[in-house]
């Protein structure tokens, strides 16, 4: 379990554990500059949220940062240099995964002390934080017509629903040219099912062309989706082709309309609350603000039965080791592995992506040197809790706690599988600066700095900044996190849903072979 200090920060350097030998700038510092609390001089001129070497590191010696391997002195690094790509290198190195030897059970509060959101409970059970009526196309040739549909309904036409936040498309780029068979259309079907039965859906309509690989009949069948009032569905060939399905969905979803409007918030335990955990854009402080503060939160929340759900399976990498020993079992354990082999032996392979080392130019720009260190902070966010549950994308998520599901670190594609399996909000940190957002489960991003949130406060909704600054605990802020799911949940807009994101994010995985 990587260990985070409950204290606040103050002074110019950040230790993060007694064994790093490597401290962080927690502002600029220029050469010269006395260090007392390290008793050591800058060497360097060094951004804010970069490392600086604690001591000298002889060339091949490993870089520690929460006393986990991040990288490899590729020179010898004096005390007080910065160290960053230039002098760090990207390798291989054996981890212990010691399956399930860290294993603590949380301990659940007492059903009278858990805390509640209003939410909308649905006739299976589940419950939805948003009340949407969604549109999907089982391919891309059908979708320009569920956009069409969805576009009708401008927010003057839905002024007599006000319980319904909107109608949404879900279109996407694949569903023919690609295998009939196999994981890739599994996959696809099973992203399209989760997103027609979730619970931020009163309806849903599914339109296909007709002549395409994934047949709507192929993926009713598979998914064991049924027509019925929530669910309808066209074929554009059988329907009279565009003009005619465009119109016959938009008279379906006026139909729909009346009895979504019902639907009525009511009081519901934080144990239905699932959180997708989503990290871009991320720099030097994200595994020291935002991402354990995001971790706390998740404590929190599955203290009161709720589920996180962290993903970006290349973003683990290196650090997957600090989880498999909080599995719940060595066979949980396993299963995270398997996926970490099958990207790195598999998928991966002669291939210019990040698992391979290089993580992008902004994380670089960051302070991050590769991916072992994005894997670090990344990690952080599903928190000290013990591991519950491994998922293939787009799994229905049936456990509680902190669970993991197998996505690409790619974020829309990520965060579609994650509402895919049943995501009812998601909790997007950053670093640079994420515009991003998504629906029907509704997004609230977290800075991880101050001078970020105050130049993008408009798509901001949590200043994670505030630790640097040394105004609160990371355990502070994620008391302030968990308070802004409930509200979030319970229909405070996110200020991605204020900017009107979410329209595009819709992004199914794409593996395997296009023809």
């Amino acid at each position: 379990m990587i260990e985070t200090s409950e204290k606040r920060l103050i002074g110019p350097i950040i230790r993060l554990h007694p064994n790093d030998n490597i401290v962080v700038a927690r502002v600029d510092i220029g050469i010269g500059t006395e260090v007392a609390s390290e008793k050591l001089t800058s060497r360097s001129q060094v951004p804010a949220g970069y490392k600086i070497a604690a001591k000298q590191i002889l060339k091949g010696e490993p870089i520690l940062k929460y006393n986990v391997t991040v990288g490899f002195a590729n020179v010898d690094i004096e005390a007080g240099t910065m160290v960053h790509s230039h002098n760090t290198e990207f390798r291989e190195f054996d981890r212990d995964y010691a399956y399930a030897s860290e294993f603590k059970p949380t301990t659940l509060l007492p059903e009278s002390e858990r805390a509640t959101f209003q939410g909308y409970v649905r006739p299976n059970g589940k419950v939805g934080t948003r009340n949407f009526i969604g549109i999907l196309s089982t391919v891309n040739c059908s979708a320009t017509v569920v956009n069409k549909i969805a576009q009708w309904f401008t927010p003057e036409r839905l002024k007599e629903f006000p319980n319904v936040d909107g109608v949404v498309a879900f279109s996407h780029d694949i569903g023919c040219g690609m295998e009939m068979s196999g994981e890739p259309m599994e996959l696809l079907r099973r992203t399209m099912a989760g997103y027609a039965r979730h619970p931020n859906l009163a309806a849903a309509l599914i339109v296909g062309l007709g002549c395409e690989r994934n047949q709507l009949k192929g993926l009713m069948e598979q998914e064991h989706l049924q027509s019925d009032s929530t669910l309808h569905t066209f074929i554009m060939q059988e329907s009279g082709g565009t003009r005619k399905t465009i119109e016959a969905g938009i008279e379906a979803v006026k139909a729909l309309l009346p009895e979504a409007n019902k639907a009525k918030r009511q009081t519901v335990a934080a144990s239905h609350l699932c959180v997708g955990l989503q990290c871009g854009g991320s720099d030097g402080f994200s595994s020291i603000t935002a991402n354990p503060a995001l971790g706390a939160a998740i404590d929190i929340l599955s203290r009161h039965g709720g589920t996180g759900i962290l993903s970006e399976t290349p973003e683990i990498y290196g650090v997957e080791h600090t989880l498999t020993r909080r599995a719940a079992s060595k066979a949980i354990g396993e299963k995270l592995i398997e996926r970490i082999r099958w990207w790195k032996d598999e998928y991966s392979v002669g291939r210019d992506v990040q698992i391979n080392g290089q993580v992008s130019p902004g994380n670089q720009i960051g302070g991050l040197a590769n991916i072992f260190e994005k894997s670090l902070g990344s990690s952080m966010k599903g928190g000290t809790g013990p591991l519950m549950q491994v998922y293939k994308y787009a799994e229905p998520i049936t456990s509680s706690g902190f669970v993991f599901m197998d996505t690409p670190g790619f974020d829309p594609v990520s965060a579609t599988g994650q509402i895919a399996g049943g995501a009812n909000l998601i909790a997007f940190t950053t670093g640079r600066g994420s515009m991003f957002g998504s629906k029907p489960a509704p997004c609230i991003k977290l800075a991880t700095n101050t001078p970020m949130y105050e130049r993008l406060t408009e798509d901001m909704d949590i200043n994670c900044g505030e630790i640097l600054d040394g105004t609160v605990s990371v355990q502070e802020m994620g008391q302030r996190i968990f308070e802004l799911f409930l509200r979030t949940a319970s229909g405070e807009a996110s200020k991605s849903e204020l900017l009107g994101l979410g329209d595009y994010e819709f992004v199914p995985w794409q593996i395997g072979v296009m023809s």
